[in-house]
């Protein structure tokens, strides 16, 4: 794993080259003044904003699985030759894996062992009580799978008296579209984001059937937030959905770290840049850069859905889904949003996208939001970048 300024100095270089090709192709004549670099929030807002560069090509089919596109910056998946098919699958979990602390070590945990079940999930025999009448589902993220995703909050939801469950979503191989991340047996969610919404449809049906209840809460991270969004809104969740909780979710897309926010632009002049990256991320990587047809249509009949309590919950330092701020909503009718700062209140707790779910401090705010009376206090405790658990592996 790389260190903070390793990572750092690579998105750097990348971002940097990826500027000096775009200058190639489009920059100003030997005469003109320079013009100043556009920061990734420039980058971030033009593209959100669909703005097109001039010598764009015509949009691409969006069906989902084409894998076909012509160059356009609009192509579905982000990428103007994306190779792949739909397909790919879901799976329950097997036996649960040890609890832990700290995001590297249950990372490395859910690596080798791909189909372990994550710590108080997964009880089918489990009834909600007249205190918690609904199950709580717990989605993954990209890249990862349903024990390393909450290894450290499954647990602790149980013990607070709810049913909860999660399962793999997004089960992709190299030729499904999955990456070269699809390799590591652990590495899941890399499939298109519409068909694990299918999936996920698919999983909570089961979960009403088996509880005997009418509606879920679900607590999402990354792309699980944005895949459950569009469950609400495109799968029939509206009516089955009573709480969503996000923590670092995608639904405004990501600009990761300026680097997806370029490309896209880039391959609005049919240049297809994000097409070979896609390779490497997986379509569901892909599909979360800003302007993407999935963000884009994602967000097309508005953040919310009537009905539906959110909870948004994003992190200052998060190297991920950048800037931070698109994670948040904004309520429609019938609809409340509370959009939480991670560090409002707790300077001490700086975890980035993926130690946010070993954070004590996004447990409580979890358990608040499920609960706001039995759980109404929020921790505050040092949780590091990149490794979690306090400090400690």
């Amino acid at each position: 794993m790389k260190s903070p300024s390793r990572r750092r100095t690579l998105h750097t270089a990348v971002f940097a080259g990826v500027g000096a090709l775009s200058m190639v192709f489009t920059g100003p004549g030997a005469s003109a003044a320079p013009a100043a670099a556009p920061t990734e929030h420039d980058l971030a807002v033009i593209v959100s904003e669909g703005r097109q560069v001039a010598g764009s090509g015509s949009a691409c089919t969006s069906g989902s699985g084409a894998g076909s596109g012509n160059g356009s910056g609009d192509c579905y998946g982000g990428s103007g030759s994306s190779s792949g098919s739909s397909g790919g699958y879901s799976s329950d979990p097997g036996a649960h894996g040890p609890a832990s602390t700290a995001f590297l070590a249950a990372f490395a945990y859910g690596l080798n062992n791909p189909d372990a079940g994550a710590p108080g999930t997964n009880d089918w025999n489990c009834k909600p009580t007249a205190e918690h009448p609904r199950p709580v589902v717990l989605l993954h993220g990209t890249w990862m799978n349903a024990y390393n995703g909450y290894a450290f909050m499954g647990q602790p939801i149980k013990d607070a008296g709810y049913c909860t469950f999660t399962f793999n979503y997004g089960r992709s191989n190299m030729m499904e579209g999955g990456g070269v991340g699809s390799f590591l047996p652990g590495v899941m969610g890399t499939g298109y984001i519409e068909d694990s919404a299918e999936q996920t449809a698919a999983f909570i049906d089961r979960v009403l059937a088996a509880t005997g209840s009418d509606e879920v809460d679900i607590v999402a991270h990354s792309q699980g937030g944005a895949m459950a969004n569009w469950y609400t809104k495109f799968e029939g969740g509206a009516a089955k959905v009573n709480k969503l909780i996000t923590f670092g979710a995608t639904h405004h897309g990501t600009s990761l770290d300026g680097i997806g926010a370029l490309g896209r632009m880039i391959n609005n002049l049919g240049i297809d840049i994000l097409g070979p990256i896609e390779i490497f991320v997986g379509h569901a990587g892909i599909q979360q850069t800003i302007g993407s047809d999935f963000v884009n249509n994602l967000n097309s009949v508005g953040d919310t859905v009537p009905g539906v309590d959110y909870t948004i919950v994003g992190t200052r330092y998060d190297e991920v889904t950048n800037p931070y701020e698109l994670t948040f909503l904004k309520a429609g009718p019938g609809a409340r949003v509370d959009n939480i700062t991670l560090q409002d209140g707790c300077e001490q707790d700086i975890s980035d996208h993926l130690t946010m779910m070993y954070s004590p401090r996004a447990l409580s705010i979890a358990l608040r939001a499920l609960d706001p009376v039995q759980n109404p206090q929020l921790s505050c405790t040092f949780n590091p970048w990149l490794v979690g658990g306090g400090g400690a592996l």
